[in-house]
């Protein structure tokens, strides 16, 4: 089992240091951003979304914790309390890739939902890049349906 542990303000900086690029990349990836303003629109994203860092209020930052004590990973939720359905969004579920496979992702997410119904919460949401596929298959497993679908395709040149 793990256990969710409030992120420190150096665990902090490392996940900084890790979401931009990863973000940026992802954006990249999925055909969203161009490659030259990625870095700065995922910083600038994050900035807006958590600007007092691990304090920014309804937003919750766990280190996520093996039995044995090693950190394994980290979770991000925004709880939404003052909507008619008080409900959450996973911006962020990282296992380091040494840990990978061992089943703390699922063992996280089913210990944040817990976090979210002490919240008070009735629903959690998240996003996962199309091309995601070990992520799609988690939060598939664990009961998370389709909300929506963007779709994109890539325009060719005309040959007139």
């Amino acid at each position: 089992m793990v256990r969710l542990v409030p992120m420190t303000k150096k665990d902090y900086a490392a996940f900084i240091e890790r979401i931009i690029p990863e973000y940026a990349e992802e954006n990249v990836k999925a055909g969203y951003w161009a490659e030259s303003e990625a870095l700065e629109k995922s910083r600038n994203e994050t900035e807006k979304l958590l600007p007092d860092g691990v304090a920014t209020e309804n937003h919750y930052l766990f280190t996520i914790e093996a039995e044995s004590g090693e950190r394994v990973g980290m979770i991000w939720l925004r709880a939404d309390l003052a909507s008619p359905v008080p409900s959450g969004f996973i911006f962020d579920l990282h296992i380091a890739d040494e840990f990978r496979r061992k089943g703390y992702a699922r063992q996280a997410m089913l210990e944040l939902e817990e976090q979210a119904r002490q919240l008070g919460l009735k629903k959690l949401g998240l996003h996962v890049f199309a091309h995601n596929y070990g992520a799609r298959a988690l939060y598939a497993g664990l009961d998370y349906q389709l909300s929506s679908l963007n779709m994109i395709k890539e325009l060719t040149p005309s040959h007139d």
